[in-house]
């Protein structure tokens, strides 16, 4: 009998250790998705880092024209995205839209290959425009899904797997700078001096390559289904808000709706159950949850009058990222100079290397990312776990705060280029060189290193924090929209950057003189007045960050000590230190 009892514990052991062990997920799962991110980023930027040159010189659009075919296909894919997010997270799940979007972007591909090689020239230009529209639907469910999916191969529940996921937004990025800094460095080139056929038929194998890597990995997966509707959830606790506007918890209220099992976050049996703990904020969404005499008064609960209190925490959540949202849209017109003005004056500077190469001035690009290859290992390996120790933070420093100090960068990203711009200025005085806009300015182009580098500094602690906190903190069936949200930034934000150089045009035309500040003669121009008022712009639009972050409450689950410590109210005074 003690045998039998003994072999029973053991055997109990063993089961309880087999269930503990994760057999899906984690690293071994998420490394296949950062590859398939690398290609997909490596065909993106090696189609939209020269389509402007392919519809100008190919195609023969003029060039207002083309400049803007390409930011409305930019466009395009923000808003898809957005609506790509809403389909994975309410009927699809994660998987599905990936796997069927990435057959769209392949497909989508193969008829852009075609279009520049096989198909008569008169009718290139029909097929060309409907393949990269195509390829938006594809980038449109492929770009929000993958990387909250990669993220939902760490379990939250444990604290080794949060500091594994913390450093996987690192790898992440790092591998979002791989592809793209491999395509304008090799796909570009080839391109333009081998063939356009070629360069796309690159761009095709990558594609094909990261859907086969995709598929390899797909017994390692976590999966999760879609959990409902997001949009009906906002939706519901502003109506039930709305309804109750007269009733409070003391007066015409018989308690406070807990919910139950349809309405956790997790309905759809994913993951363990989560309770929200209830927050101060917002508290006018509260009236939702209160259970009044109507309510007791029916045998089923009506969703549009009473909802549960994890249903209006995660509203919360959601409106509490919307300040943080908006005080972001500064970061992406500073970056956007880097392909507009940086290129511009580093046109009219020495670009020779020896006496028979010379730099393409639109090659500086790549300084961002190799800047940010060599960073990243440093900050993941280094920089992080040192902060830890003094922190107690798994990231080192929060989500908020990355995204301040790469703010707090764009404002000296202005700063160092309206001082190059200034010395570009006087040696084109000295010399006599105002009224010779293409004339080469005795001036090394390596006087741009400095601005080019802050960039991308700003660009892994502004983009990278953005990842995590728009992931971290919003509801879990809501996460592919919180991807989509973030990538939203940077399309709303190019959009504002040209609304700001048309102001800027029209202020400088009319108390300048006759020297618009950003003219087409630019020894004429004064770019340096631009980016100082760039400067200035990201100065007070930092002031504003630091103020809603100041206020910002973290998500708060019940029982879970862990998770205040690191991202609740403790991490919150870190944050006011």
């Amino acid at each position: 009998m003690a045998d039998n009892h003994g072999q029973h514990d053991r055997d109990t052991d063993k089961k309880v250790s087999t269930q503990q062990k994760p057999t899906k997920g984690g690293w071994n799962a998420a490394i296949f998705i950062i590859f398939v991110e690398v290609a997909e980023r490596f065909a993106f930027f090696g189609m939209m880092g020269n389509l402007i040159t392919y519809l100008t010189n190919e195609l023969h659009e003029p060039t207002p024209t083309a400049a803007k075919d390409v930011n409305m296909w930019v466009g395009m894919s923000c808003v898809l995205s957005i609506f790509g997010a809403f389909i994975a997270d309410s009927f699809l799940g994660r998987f599905k839209t990936i796997l069927f979007s990435s057959i769209i972007y392949l497909l989508g591909m193969v008829l852009l290959t075609l279009s520049v090689s096989v198909i008569p020239l008169h009718y290139r230009k029909e097929m060309f425009f409907t393949a990269l529209y195509i390829l938006t639907v594809g980038e449109g469910g492929h770009k929000p899904c993958v990387q909250t999916f990669a993220a939902d191969q760490f379990d939250e529940d444990s604290e080794e797997d949060r500091k594994a996921k913390s450093s996987f937004f690192n790898w992440w990025y790092l591998g979002i700078i791989v592809g793209s800094t491999s395509a304008i460095l090799v796909v570009i080139y080839v391109e333009d001096n081998v063939g356009w056929a070629v360069g796309f038929g690159i761009l095709l194998a990558a594609l094909a390559v990261s859907l086969a890597i995709f598929l390899l990995g797909m017994k390692r997966y976590r999966k999760h289904g879609p959990l409902g509707s997001p949009l009906t959830t906002v939706a519901q606790v502003l109506v039930a808000a709305a309804r109750k506007w007269r009733v409070n918890e003391t007066r015409g209220g018989c308690g406070v709706f807990q919910g139950d099992e349809r309405d956790g976050p997790n309905r759809a049996g994913n993951s363990k159950a989560r309770t929200m703990a209830r927050t101060n904020q917002l508290r006018f969404l509260d009236k939702a949850m209160i259970i009044d005499n109507i309510d007791t008064m029916r045998k089923t609960r009506d969703p549009w009058r009473l909802c549960s209190l994890n249903q209006v925490e995660q509203v919360k959540l959601v409106l509490r990222l919307i300040p943080i949202w908006l005080t972001c849209l500064m970061f992406p017109i500073v970056i956007s100079q880097v392909q507009t003005q940086f290129t511009k004056q580093g046109s009219t500077m020495i670009r020779s290397i020896g006496p028979h190469f010379n730099v393409s001035p639109a090659s500086l690009q790549a300084i961002v990312g190799l800047t940010i290859l060599i960073t990243i290992p440093i900050y993941d390996r280094i920089l992080v776990p040192w902060a830890r120790k003094f922190t107690g933070h798994p990231s080192g420093i929060t989500s908020l705060q990355r995204i301040g100090i790469g703010l707090f960068l764009t404002i000296l990203i202005m700063v160092v280029s309206a001082l190059v711009e200034a010395r570009r200025i006087s040696i084109v005085k000295h010399h006599n060189l105002m009224e010779n806009p293409k004339a080469i300015v005795p001036m090394k182009l390596w006087w741009l290193l400095p601005q080019y580098m802050l960039c991308g500094w700003a660009d892994m602690f502004t983009f990278v924090g953005q990842q995590e906190l728009f992931y971290d903190q919003m509801p879990e069936s809501m996460r592919s929209l919180g991807a989509a949200l973030y990538l939203s930034v940077f399309g709303v934000g190019s959009f504002l950057s040209s609304a700001v150089i048309c102001v800027v045009q029209a202020i400088s035309s009319r108390c300048g003189g006759r020297e618009e500040w950003l003219g087409d003669n630019l020894n004429r121009a004064h770019l340096d007045y631009f980016y100082l008022v760039l400067a200035g712009l990201s100065a007070l639009n930092l002031c504003v960050y630091v103020w809603v972050a100041k206020r910002f409450v973290y998500k708060k689950v019940e029982g879970d000590e862990s998770d205040h410590d690191v991202g609740g109210e403790k991490e919150l005074r870190v944050i006011n230190m």
